[in-house]
């Protein structure tokens, strides 16, 4: 087969280019956030790391995470020395900014690593289809948004997460791929939710062979392997007697179920419910807790309470979460292919973004990446892909607010979806099942809908009502989006149960 163009090396240098140019653009909090920690981990023993409180923005990944912001804090100090003073919150020289957007754009290389990968692991015929799938990560506006102009560094840990899964495409690649991803455990935590599908799958092909027998050198390799990282990671912090620290901050349960209205799940449509309750309670004689009325979802710090519904635990979201999860992980451990695999490793990430505690609108990449390297597998997959590629960008405006970046967000996402949706329609091959109708329309009609929904919650909200109802767009935007996550995550589980 000839060589795809454009390759995946000049998209990835056409859109370096624009990223630079968004280097003055708007940047959250979460800039401050990393460089604080640049900051703390330049100036501070390891031990003090995750004791540090000077700023609010405390170390709250995992070491892996701190060791490589100590790396890049050891060429931050040839830029700007300013940066790394604890003392300096909210320092924002021009150099910093630069050094900063400069050093996520540099990680993300192993991201395009990753994908060219991805690509040249694929089978001759599916050589095209892959090469769509990775170009659509690649210039993904998810990671756009959060990355390049919100602030954060996605772009390289999902390189790792590809990677693991490229590996495991061959028998050869099982041990590479379960350590890559044990230590992406270690740069970020938010993983924890896949590690059901990595544990089954390589329990099954891995660890025991065809007749469930445990092929033991086999797995004291990944036994060794798995010891020789997390031990690295978090063996000194466990010599110092301080993982229950580490743990505190890894997993601060303190903070509410939802965040601000908008991560676009199950308990975003329960807010939203209660919300409506709590206007309809009077009329129907419904209880109505007066402590929580005037802070019903506001995403502050602190538990979640409902005015009129019941309150969701951390508990309970632990086992909405596994329960959900275990259909997907048993049909992987009898039916253990790659493509099984990967579709259970979505099925995890939806799950945990559906009924997850406290879970931010960025993790519907944990979906979205694995999801579209399976999409074009046939039709009955993009089906169900397409409400969700639109429910995961759309829930993602609200991150970027200001005025100047309304328009790069809008046309670049709106460019993006009609371009890789045409794409996608194309090459998708027909399935050897009967496609689901109610699906097609429902994606369909969630599509059409966008569009009223982006013009209303960005120009005609405010223009109507100024500053008051502030909530309402962001409720429109997140039970919108949560309507479309929950229709796609429906629709995998029926395509991925009669696949």
């Amino acid at each position: 087969m000839a060589e795809q163009y454009p390759s995946t090396a000049q998209c990835a240098v056409l859109a370096t280019a624009f990223k630079v140019l968004l280097f003055p653009a708007y940047r959250s909090t979460d800039f401050e956030v990393h460089r604080n920690w640049l900051a703390l981990t330049h100036s501070l023993p390891i031990k003090e790391w995750y004791y540090e409180k000077t700023s609010e923005w405390t170390l709250d990944y995992p070491p892996a995470f701190a060791y490589l912001e100590w790396l890049l804090a050891q060429m931050a100090r040839f830029v700007d020395p300013d940066i790394l003073k604890v003392e300096n919150l909210g320092y924002e020289s021009w150099r910093t900014v630069y050094f900063q957007r400069s050093t996520v754009i540099l990680a993300e290389l192993l991201l395009i690593y990753a994908l060219n990968c991805y690509v040249h692991s694929s089978s001759r015929e599916a050589k095209q289809t892959c090469y769509a799938a990775a170009l659509s990560i690649l210039l993904s506006p998810a990671l756009l948004i959060i990355d390049h102009i919100h602030f954060q560094y996605n772009g390289f840990l999902y390189g790792i997460l590809i990677l693991s899964l490229v590996y495991a495409r061959k028998q050869s690649g099982l041990l590479a791929s379960g350590l890559l991803f044990a230590l992406l455990l270690c740069f970020k935590h938010i993983y924890l939710y896949l590690a059901p599908a990595y544990f089954v799958y390589l329990l099954r092909v891995h660890c025991l062979d065809s007749n469930m027998k445990f092929q033991l050198y086999s797995t004291f390799k990944l036994g060794s392997g798995l010891a020789v990282i997390f031990g690295s990671m978090f063996g000194p912090f466990a010599y110092w007697r301080q993982l229950d620290q580490l743990l505190l901050r890894l997993f601060p349960f303190a903070r509410g179920l939802c965040h601000a209205y908008l991560a676009p799940n199950i308990w975003s449509l329960y807010s939203f419910t209660d919300r409506v309750l709590l206007l309809v309670a009077p009329r129907l004689g419904l209880g109505i807790d007066e402590n929580a009325v005037n802070r019903v979802t506001r995403g502050l710090v602190g538990d979640t309470t409902f005015a009129c519904l019941p309150s969701i635990s951390p508990r309970a979201t632990f086992l909405f979460t596994l329960v959900s999860q275990m259909p997907s992980l048993v049909k992987l451990f009898l039916e253990p292919s790659w493509e099984t695999f990967v579709g259970a490793v979505t099925l995890c990430g939806y799950s945990s973004f559906l009924f997850g505690w406290h879970v931010h609108e960025k993790a519907i990449l944990l979906v979205v990446v694995p999801f579209s390297l399976v999409a074009l597998r046939d039709r009955r997959y993009l089906g169900a892909f397409r409400p969700l590629a639109v429910a995961g960008h759309v829930s993602l405006f609200p991150l970027i607010f200001t005025a100047a970046e309304f328009p790069i967000k809008t046309v670049y996402t709106v460019f993006w979806l009609l371009l890789f949706l045409l794409v996608f329609d194309r090459l998708a091959p027909v399935p050897s099942r009967p496609r689901v109708f109610l699906l097609d329309r429902f994606s369909l009609l969630y599509i059409t809908v966008s569009i009223p929904l982006i013009v209303y919650c960005s120009l005609v909200h405010q223009f109507v009502f100024g500053e008051r109802y502030e909530f309402i767009p962001l409720m429109f935007t997140s039970s919108y989006s949560a309507i479309g996550v929950v229709g796609s995550w429906i629709g995998f589980l029926v395509v991925y149960f009669t696949s």
